[in-house]
């Protein structure tokens, strides 16, 4: 197999959707055991386990925030999953109106506490597992 440059590549990603790249980034750190996670939200995720002293911050350090329903204000639901996930307005209206499903997954307390009462607040039905 011939070797991608790193100009080729990026011209194969340019050509795929939002979620065909989130999909290839999960493989991607399942195959090589790696995190593409924000610096951020690295430095963040040990500030508040090692602050914590509650047995549910030793247990679980990462939550998926799921959609439950979106409730009467569909609209309001879209706008904040395409501000929580960076998707296009297709792919977040297309995620909401496929709920049940995961908004954000391994995210940490923090982030998983703001991104649930942003979107209950919008009017949707949120569970954070």
């Amino acid at each position: 197999m011939a070797k991608l440059t790193t100009d080729e590549l990026l011209d194969a990603f340019k050509d795929m959707t939002l979620i065909e790249l989130s999909e290839f980034v999960k493989q991607f750190e399942e195959t090589f055991g790696v995190t593409a996670a924000a610096p951020v939200a690295v430095a963040a995720a040990p500030a508040a386990g090692g602050a914590a002293g509650g047995d549910d911050a030793v247990d679980q350090d990462e939550f998926d925030v799921i959609l439950e329903s979106a409730g009467d204000k569909k609209i309001n639901v879209i706008k904040e999953v395409r501000a929580l996930t960076s998707l296009g307005l297709k792919e977040a209206k297309d995620l909401v109106e496929a709920a049940p499903k995961a908004i954000l997954e391994k995210v940490d307390k923090a982030a998983a506490d703001k991104a649930k009462e942003a979107l209950e607040g919008a009017g949707a039905s949120v569970t954070v597992k």
